[in-house]
C-alpha cells in the first residue's frame, strides 16, 4: 500500500477546497506507483467539519472521479481507509463500512476500493466477520491490530483473529493483510512472528 499523495488524514476528498491539491498530487503519484511496480495508493475522506454524510459523499465523488481515469490507465487502485472516529481519529468521515461502500458504488470503478482496518472497524461498528462477508468485493486491503489498545492480536484482546482471517480467506481474497499493530512486548520481532502465525490459517 503506497502513500505520499494525500495531504493528511483530516484534510481529504470530502472538502472541495482540497481538491486542487489532491488532484495534482494523485495525478503525479499514480504513474509513479505503477512505474515502481505497485498496485495500490491510499487516500482519506477527511474530517466531517460539520458536513453530513450525503455532502461528504458528493464531494468525494466530485474529486475522485477526476483522478480515476488516470488510475484506470495505469492499473492502480486508489484505496480509502476506514478509520474509527471514537478513539483515534475524531470527526473522520469514512468511519463506517456502509458509507465507504456507498462511495464505491457511486464511483463505479474497480480502481477505487476500501482499506478495511479490522482494528478501527471493531471500535466503530463491530460485526467484523459479517461485514467482511457482505462487502468483500469493495475491499482491496486489510489492516490488523488488537482491540483495545492497537497492540498485539493475541489472546490479550477482544477479537479472535483466526476466525476473522478465515472469513477473509473464504471470500477468495488474494491481496495483502498488513500487520499494523503497536507491539507492547519488548521483543517486537517476536510479536510480529506470533501475529503472522495467528493469521496463517
Amino acid at each position: 500500500m503506497c502513500n505520499g499523495a494525500e495531504i493528511n488524514i483530516p484534510d481529504g476528498w470530502n472538502d472541495p477546497k482540497f481538491h486542487a491539491t489532491l488532484i495534482k498530487n494523485y495525478s503525479e503519484m499514480i504513474p509513479k506507483v505503477a512505474e515502481a511496480g505497485y498496485k495500490q495508493l491510499i487516500c482519506f475522506s477527511g474530517n466531517r467539519r460539520g458536513k453530513d454524510d450525503e455532502t461528504g459523499l458528493k464531494n468525494c465523488v466530485e474529486g475522485l472521479k477526476q483522478i480515476l481515469p488516470i488510475a484506470e490507465k495505469h492499473n492502480v487502485v486508489v484505496v480509502m481507509e476506514l478509520l474509527n472516529s471514537k478513539v483515534d481519529h475524531g470527526d473522520y468521515q469514512c468511519d463506517n463500512t456502509p458509507w465507504g461502500v456507498e462511495l464505491c458504488k457511486r464511483l463505479g470503478s474497480e480502481n477505487f476500493k476500501l482499506l478495511y482496518d479490522i482494528y478501527h472497524m471493531q471500535i466503530d461498528e463491530g460485526n467484523v466477520i459479517s461485514t467482511i462477508k457482505n462487502n468483500h468485493q469493495y475491499i482491496s486491503h486489510y489492516h490488523t491490530a488488537g482491540v483495545p489498545g492497537r497492540n498485539e492480536i493475541d489472546e490479550s484482546q477482544e477479537l479472535f483473529y483466526p476466525a476473522v482471517i478465515r472469513a477473509i480467506v473464504a471470500t477468495g481474497f488474494k491481496g495483502y493483510l498488513a500487520q499494523e499493530f503497536i507491539p507492547k512486548s519488548k521483543d517486537a520481532i517476536k510479536s510480529l512472528q506470533q501475529a503472522v502465525n495467528i493469521c496463517d490459517v
